[in-house]
């Protein structure tokens, strides 16, 4: 789908866009905000509400969550580790650990505006994930396994610390078969989903919006996998998908808007993060900020990712969600809590956007409240990116970093241009005391997904690229 903007904007990167520099410091910044939102143009919105100090525990729905949650996730999946390895060969040299490597991308830093003297530049490559090939096989993998887990206790399937690999035999195929998984979604989490529910055995069902890929849905139908297709937004097909769970008490629905399993399956991710960094000789400190940058959809995945950041780091480390300028659903929301607090769960609809762009997977309406309340006051800030400048970042991550994504995980390289290279950036800097630590800081962009694109369609994104970044050259 095409970003239906009068006027799509791009930027080259390191020059400041006079309508993204808008901070949220006063009413005629927030005037200024307000009309680059509702122009869809790229803006930068900072959080007022940014706690100075991280909590141990943060309050989401029922819950309080902590790190001792994001261990717990961590954990399981150590748990599941054998099996995983058993049922997905593209697993047996990682032992069934599904990660994501850290890349140095020194070159890509000057394309992407990232001025000298102002940090190094490193790519968490969930793009390359295996089994699912996009960060949801985090989030989306956990909740099947532990779902899987809950069956497996109840019936007697496996002992605690007993041998996981048991779940991959008849007895428990057998159990799982009487039970559907199913998920609405515009892609990603669908394939993560029902790759593997089907693996286990459940009967899988995967509602997609119009805003999926077509070969999205052939992948999923080729895994036996069923999917049924709504005309409307990603909103309208996890409706449907949560009615028609309802209805059939053998089914678990994993609802993206509200899964406390999702968001800690994400936040999993950082404790092997961590030693990656480490491995690298990077431990952030107040001399060494580390500032990430990640796509947002719904939220779950960037809100699990950045609370178990903030868990680990605490001040040291800024988080900021990058989305579409046509579907800033978590901007909306934050915006309107920092209005009217924690009430209400605006629309992109709202502001007069139209929800369309080619980033399938961050073609969101509203944000998940859960991922908002527990991002309230973690979040640094959101900004928003034009579908132009996604394939402009693709081209030049292909180019520069050799990685091949999709548009919805360019969306983290021009979080460092925006941080950087304008006021509301300079501002958020300044605000924090960072500027002197700036030479020093990591900046780290998490891409999301790519690595099933069918190699046809991913050409047609590098060529759209290149002739975006050839012809921003010239201007």
């Amino acid at each position: 789908m095409n970003d239906s903007s009068p006027d799509p904007t791009f930027f080259p990167h390191g020059t400041a866009d006079p309508i993204a520099a808008a901070d949220c410091a006063g009413p005629a910044a927030d005037a200024a905000l307000l009309a680059a939102l509702g122009a869809a143009k790229p803006c930068l919105w900072t959080n007022p509400l940014l706690a100075p100090q991280t909590p141990a525990a943060v309050r989401v729905g029922a819950k309080h969550i902590s790190l001792t949650d994001v261990k717990a996730a961590h954990a399981r999946f150590e748990r599941f580790a054998p099996l995983l390895q058993r049922l997905f060969p593209e697993l047996a040299d990682s032992a069934g650990t599904i990660e994501s490597p850290l890349l140095p991308a020194a070159a890509l830093a000057p394309s992407i505006g990232l001025p000298p003297a102002s940090g190094a530049l490193w790519i968490k490559a969930d793009h390359g994930l295996p089994v699912a090939g996009s960060i949801k096989a985090r989030g989306g993998i956990h909740e099947v396994l532990e779902f899987a887990e809950r069956l497996a206790l109840h019936h007697g399937l496996v002992t605690g610390g007993g041998d996981y690999r048991l779940l991959a035999e008849p007895a428990a195929r057998t159990v799982f078969s009487r039970y559907q998984v199913a998920v609405g979604s515009t892609g990603n989490l669908g394939l993560s989903i029902g790759v593997m529910a089907s693996a286990l055995g459940f009967r899988a069902v995967v509602h997609m919006s119009a805003d999926a890929k077509p070969w999205k849905k052939d992948r999923l139908r080729s895994r036996g996998v069923e999917v049924i297709e709504h005309a409307g937004d990603y909103q309208q097909a996890v409706a449907a998908g949560r009615t028609q769970a309802l209805q059939d008490p053998c089914c678990h629905f994993v609802d993206d808007e509200r899964s406390l399993s999702l968001l800690l399956g994400y936040s999993a991710a950082v404790l092997r993060l961590d030693a990656q960094l480490r491995e690298h000789g990077i431990a952030p400190g107040a001399q060494r900020p580390l500032f990430v940058y990640l796509p947002c959809g719904v939220g779950g995945a960037p809100a699990g990712i950045a609370f178990g950041l903030k868990q680990l780091y605490g001040p040291h480390v800024h988080c900021f969600f990058a989305e579409p300028t046509q579907s800033p659903c978590f901007l909306v929301q934050m915006i309107g809590a920092e209005v009217n607090g924690a009430g209400g769960n605006p629309s992109v609809y709202d502001y007069g956007l139209s929800n369309r762009t080619e980033a399938d997977g961050l073609a969101v309406p509203r944000a998940s409240e859960l991922a908002a309340a527990a991002m309230r006051e973690l979040l640094s800030g959101v900004y928003t990116v034009a579908d132009e400048q996604l394939f402009r970042d693709l081209y030049l991550a292909k180019r520069d970093a050799g990685i091949e994504i999709e548009p919805s995980a360019a969306a983290g390289f021009s979080g460092p241009a925006m941080l950087t290279g304008t006021e509301a950036g300079q501002a958020y800097l300044a605000r924090h005391g960072l500027a002197d630590a700036m030479a020093t800081a990591t900046h780290l962009v998490w891409t999301t997904g790519g690595l099933f694109v069918p190699p046809e369609e991913y050409r047609r994104f590098l060529a759209r690229g290149e002739a975006l970044a050839v012809s921003s050259a010239r201007q």
